[in-house]
């Protein structure tokens, strides 16, 4: 497994080598901990930073996803707008949801709640859902896991997706807008990247 895919399983190989970095989230300039073994851990990656510039703010209260959340980036942005919600932070990588919950502390961001998939309640339905989905883990279980989770969203819930251009975002949003019970829009695009939105 390489470092670059060490991210996609639960318990990635190798030590975790901790580190500190520098980053804004929310307006606010803050040191989050990162490790090897999970995406981006070097930095706040273009994708993300893209979204969380097209996004608008999240619902103020309900529960919100972070779906892949990494090291946190997305949640702790949710949780930090959103103070009164529940903000769920999953993956499927042990080491991602230990950094995200270590973040959330460190920040002082009570109300983000880090799970694996299996670990999300079945009836929880979510206002807002914020990713910068796993494209490399294949079309099949990209698919599967965005028909698991977007058909959740609750009546008035939109979900953002960020994608690279040449990594599929066109075809994705193809995809969605055959595949789902909603509408799928192209909500913004810059540097190589589509942001896409999915909404009843």
């Amino acid at each position: 497994m390489s470092e670059g895919q060490a991210h996609y399983f639960r318990t990635p190989d190798g030590a975790a080598d901790p580190r500190s970095v520098r980053v804004s989230l929310a307006g606010r300039d803050v040191e989050v901990e990162t490790s090897a073994g999970v995406f981006s851990a070097e930095r706040l990656d273009l994708g993300t930073r893209v979204l969380l510039r097209e996004v608008p703010a999240p619902p103020a209260s309900g529960d919100l996803l972070d779906l892949g959340c990494g090291w946190g980036p997305l949640a702790l942005t949710m949780g930090m707008l959103a103070p009164a919600a529940r903000v769920w932070a999953v993956d499927v990588n042990d080491r991602a949801l230990a950094l995200t919950a270590r973040n959330a502390a460190r920040l002082g961001v009570p109300n983000v709640r880090t799970a694996r998939p299996g670990d999300v309640p079945d009836d929880v339905r979510f206002a807002a859902i914020w990713s910068n989905p796993p494209i490399r883990v294949g079309k099949a279980e990209l698919h599967a896991m965005l028909l698991r989770w977007l058909p959740r969203l609750t009546d008035a819930g939109s979900a953002w997706l960020v994608v690279q251009r040449n990594l599929g975002a066109d075809s994705l949003h193809a995809w969605l807008r055959d595949h789902l019970d909603a509408d799928v829009v192209r909500a913004g695009s810059a540097k190589g990247y589509r942001v896409l939105r999915v909404g009843r």
